[in-house]
C-alpha cells in the first residue's frame, strides 16, 4: 500500500507543522486548471475547490475562474482552522489525544524488518525515543514524517488554503471550518491500531518513492484530472478499509450533509478541501449528486 501520500495528506490537512509538502521542481501543466465545481439555487451559490493542501514554492495554480469565484464569495470554508496566533491550543489538543503512558515501545510497532529503518528515522528526527514510546502510533507517525519533509526540501507558505485564508482575512470576510481540530485529530485517534501502524511504517518509506508519488498527484491536480486523482486515492486505501472509512467516507458524508444544510441559507460560499475528497466514488461531489443536487464543473 502506498501509504505515504495518505500520511502526508493527513498531516498537511491538520497543519501539524509550519512546513509544506513541496517537492521542488515537479513539471507543471501548460495551463493550470485544478478542478472547481459549483452548486447553486435561486439564492445560494457554493463553489467546491479541490486542493493540495501544501504546494511546491512558486506553483502557478490560480486561474481567472478561480479568482472570480473566490472574489464573489463572502465566506471561505476549510477543513479545519489552526489558530496561528495561539498554536498552544492545537498542541494541547494533539497531546490530549496523542499522548498516553503504558504503550508498547515505538520500535516494536513496526515489522521486524523495518525496525532498523525506524530507528534511523528516529535518530534523524531529534525526537527522543522515550517521548515517542508515549505517543499513540498515529501521533508518532506524524512526528516522524517531519524527517521526510526535511529530506524533500519543503517550504511552508504556498498552500492553497493558506493563500485563500490570507485573501479572505485581508478582505474582512468570514472563514469557517468543517471540523474542529479535535474532531479532525479524532479521526486518526480512533483508527484501529493496525491502521495506525500502517501510517507509522509509511513514515519510514523511501524519500525517492515519496517524491514520485507526490509528483504524480501534483500533475493530476494541476491538470484538473479528477479521474486520476480518484484512482490515486483508491490505490492509497485499497488495502486498508479502516483508513478509507475514517479518513474519506465518514468525513465526506459529514461534509455533504453540512453543504446540504448550507444550501438552505442565501449567499455565496467558497469551500476548499483536499482534492481526494472531491474525486471518485463516495466523494463529496458524488454524494451531493445522489442527494439530487446539480453539481456543475466550472473548471
Amino acid at each position: 500500500m502506498r501509504i505515504w501520500n495518505t500520511i502526508r495528506h493527513g498531516l498537511a490537512t491538520l497543519g501539524l507543522a509550519a512546513t509544506a509538502i513541496g517537492v521542488s521542481g515537479p513539471a507543471q501543466a501548460k495551463e493550470s486548471k485544478p478542478a472547481l465545481w459549483q452548486v447553486s439555487d435561486k439564492d445560494t451559490n457554493i463553489y467546491l475547490f479541490g486542493t493540495i493542501h501544501l504546494l511546491p514554492p512558486g506553483t502557478q495554480w490560480r486561474s481567472a475562474k478561480f479568482d472570480k469565484a473566490a472574489t464573489d464569495a463572502g465566506t471561505l470554508v476549510v477543513e479545519t482552522i489552526i489558530d496561528e496566533k495561539n498554536p498552544a491550543a492545537f498542541a494541547a489538543e494533539y497531546a490530549r489525544l496523542g499522548v498516553r503512558a503504558g504503550l508498547p515501545p515505538i520500535v516494536t510497532r513496526v515489522a521486524p524488518e523495518k525496525q532498523a529503518a525506524l530507528r534511523a528515522v528516529i535518530a534523524k528526527s531529534g525526537v527522543p525515543e522515550a517521548a515517542l514510546n508515549n505517543m499513540e502510533t498515529w501521533a508518532a507517525a506524524f512526528a516522524l514524517l517531519q524527517v521526510q519533509f526535511k529530506e524533500l526540501g519543503v517550504t511552508g507558505t504556498d498552500g492553497v488554503e493558506n493563500t485563500l485564508k490570507q485573501a479572505f482575512i485581508t478582505a474582512g470576510k468570514q472563514i469557517q471550518q468543517l471540523e474542529t481540530n479535535g474532531e479532525q485529530l479524532g479521526f486518526f485517534d480512533t483508527l484501529p491500531e493496525s491502521a495506525q501502524r500502517e501510517l507509522l511504517e509509511g513514515a519510514v518509506e523511501d524519500p525517492a518513492a515519496a517524491k514520485q508519488q507526490f509528483n504524480t498527484m501534483f500533475a493530476a491536480w494541476m491538470a484538473g484530472d479528477v479521474k486520476a486523482i480518484g484512482r490515486t486515492f483508491n490505490a492509497e486505501f485499497e488495502n486498508s478499509p479502516a483508513l478509507k472509512d475514517a479518513l474519506l467516507r465518514r468525513r465526506n458524508a459529514n461534509w455533504s450533509g453540512w453543504l446540504e444544510r448550507r444550501m438552505q441559507q442565501p449567499g455565496t460560499v467558497f469551500v476548499a478541501v483536499g482534492a481526494g475528497h472531491l474525486a471518485g466514488d463516495d466523494s463529496v461531489v458524488d454524494l451531493l449528486k445522489r442527494r439530487g443536487y446539480r453539481v456543475k464543473r466550472v473548471q
